[in-house]
């Protein structure tokens, strides 16, 4: 299994290039595989959308807390280390115009030698895609088209043409190309079944965000369907989801196929970092590691 850790929101200062150096490269020598960052492209505090991933309803990102570009964020974090992975977990892909996203996401491929996972997904904020002047309502399919565009310009030679209902291009060139020689993997992130069939259908990856036990194995389930409905492996579409520092709950996910794990640092002090770490490393990372 692999492991990523989470920017350490509201726990230290995400904002501050040094500070990020040296978590990234903390992350990289404590061996995990990838570092990863949130993304909102603004705030809305009086939002009346409903949160999915608690109860109540309400994020646990205020307002107030720093939340920097997470592509900027990560070419920050990958100048600085050679091996660890850069993911957005997640993206908001229907914010973003896919050619602009296309180009972006290509050049920190290519200046990081192939190290981005792009994880996107549709948004649940409609005052935010109202701000971002996106119409909320199409999103899903925005999304769809969107990933198929950003492909299409990595993939096709010697131009590259889309003729969809929401994006359009012809004959456009679109330099530097990704690094990975399949193109910048997309990671569909979600809890609905729209999103385990997004994932089955286009994605590279599935993030299956706040769901566990019997209800992962249903969404799970429905991703492999979907994935040998359009004629593709379901075993190539690895499986990422965030977790507790928990061997059990780690355990379980590893047999429910969960591929990747990303977990939050218990601490936003990279002096105390490595430390209270130490023994999820020796307990779960490096057991993993051997299995």
């Amino acid at each position: 299994m692999k492991f990523g850790l989470m920017a350490p929101y509201k726990q230290g200062p995400v904002e501050d290039g040094a500070y990020v150096q040296r978590l990234a490269q903390i992350t990289e020598d404590l061996g995990f595989e990838s570092i990863w960052a949130v993304d909102h492209v603004v705030m809305c505090p009086d939002y009346q959308s409903k949160y999915p991933y608690d109860p109540s309803g309400r994020s646990p990102f205020e307002a107030d807390v720093v939340q920097p570009d997470p592509l900027t964020w990560l070419s920050w974090a990958g100048a600085a280390t050679t091996t660890l992975r850069l993911g957005t977990g997640i993206l908001i892909l229907p914010l973003r115009n896919p050619l602009v996203l296309a180009k972006t996401a290509a050049s920190l491929d290519r200046l990081s030698g192939g190290r981005l996972l792009l994880g996107i997904g549709v948004g649940w904020v409609a005052e935010e895609a109202a701000a971002v002047g996106t119409d909320f309502t199409t999103r899903g399919a925005r999304t769809d088209e969107s990933m198929a565009a950003m492909r299409a310009l990595w993939r096709d030679e010697p131009t590259s043409s889309f003729a969809g209902k929401t994006v359009q291009f012809d004959r456009v060139v679109s330099r530097p190309r990704p690094a990975q020689p399949n193109g910048v993997p997309l990671i569909v992130g979600g809890h609905s079944p729209a999103a385990a069939r997004r994932a089955g259908k286009y994605g590279d990856g599935f993030y299956p965000l706040g769901v566990f036990g019997p209800a992962l194995d249903e969404l799970l389930g429905l991703m492999r369907e979907e994935a040998r409905a359009a004629n593709r492996n379901p075993d190539e579409i690895e499986v990422t989801t965030a977790a507790s520092l928990d061997p059990d709950l780690i355990e379980m996910l590893a047999g429910q196929g969960v591929g990747r794990v990303l977990v939050s640092p218990p601490t936003g002090d990279l002096d105390q970092l490595p430390a209270s770490l130490d023994s999820f490393r020796q307990a779960v990372m490096h057991s993993s590691s051997a299995s």
